[in-house]
């Protein structure tokens, strides 16, 4: 087992965007991180339409896996075109770092999961570009989403996990499922590696991580949870600032200096660079 994303257990994924917050993560004990597409858009002020170009997410995969070492799920959305477009991201990503892909069953131009208005390609599309995806991995894992349950039904969607598992997907996932009674009932339908979407104010209800592993899931994912956590404190630090003038009363609920160096590893960089001076003058 290559791809420690195999590991038995499992797996709480928060979503991240850049490498600062993939550093939080990794130093807070979870064993993956999700690139989410949705808050790498909005982190790049556009919305979670397809904006995004394979340039834009392998740029951002290669910055995170330089700052982490834990796994990393890759959201490309459709696959950035057609089966072949779905060959080159892989490739791409893979090279640039990613543990897994994921690829989802939308039509283009796709919407977030949990808006209305997404349409679903045909099952046979899907498969063409998950078989693309395999055809280009070595290691890494490919995730099908289907999105199915809000444009047909939940039979449909059991369905496409199924077809897309047969096809060779190592992870299904299944998006905007309404209750916690149609994701177990999904989980007993679909035998395979299942990963749930536990984002905020969507579909789908809170559910506790705990329950969907109960029910069969091996990952659980946050996607958008740290961007709206970190955009609502800087909305209300803004604020602030603007009514106040100071920064003053909300020095409590800021990072401090010291916090922030010790995420970046701001000491480690200044050792090395005393070693190297000492080094330096030491062989002359």
């Amino acid at each position: 087992m290559r791809n420690r994303l195999l590991y038995p257990g499992f797996f709480l994924i928060p979503g991240v965007f850049n490498p600062f917050v993939a550093l939080q993560v990794a130093q807070k004990g979870f064993k993956a991180a999700y690139l989410s597409g949705a808050a790498l858009s909005s982190s790049k002020g556009v919305p979670d339409i397809g904006l995004l170009t394979i340039d834009n997410v392998e740029d951002t995969v290669r910055e995170i896996k330089a700052a982490v070492d834990i796994p990393l799920i890759v959201d490309i959305d459709t696959g950035f075109g057609e089966a072949i477009s779905v060959y080159n991201a892989t490739k791409r990503l893979e090279k640039a770092g990613a543990d897994a892909v994921q690829i989802e069953d939308q039509r283009n131009p796709k919407r977030c999961g949990h808006l209305e208005g997404k349409e679903v390609v045909e099952p046979e599309h899907m498969i063409e570009k998950i078989r693309a995806a395999i055809r280009a991995r070595r290691n890494t894992l490919v995730i099908a989403r289907t999105d199915a349950r809000a444009v047909k039904d939940l039979d449909d969607a059991i369905a496409r996990g199924n077809a897309y598992k047969r096809a060779g997907a190592d992870i299904i996932f299944p998006e905007a499922l309404l209750s916690a009674i149609e994701f177990a009932k999904f989980a007993k339908a679909v035998k395979a590696p299942l990963l749930a979407n536990m984002t905020e104010f969507g579909k789908t209800p809170i559910i506790k991580a705990e329950e969907f592993h109960k029910m069969g899931y091996k990952y659980v994912i946050f996607p958008v949870t740290p961007f709206r956590a970190a955009a609502k404190a800087m909305s209300d630090a803004l604020d602030t600032l603007k009514r106040t003038g100071t920064q003053k009363i909300m020095l409590k609920r800021l990072l401090t200096r010291s916090e922030q160096y010790r995420i970046i590893k701001y000491d480690s960089f200044t050792k090395l660079d005393r070693e190297l001076k000492r080094e330096s003058k030491t062989r002359v």
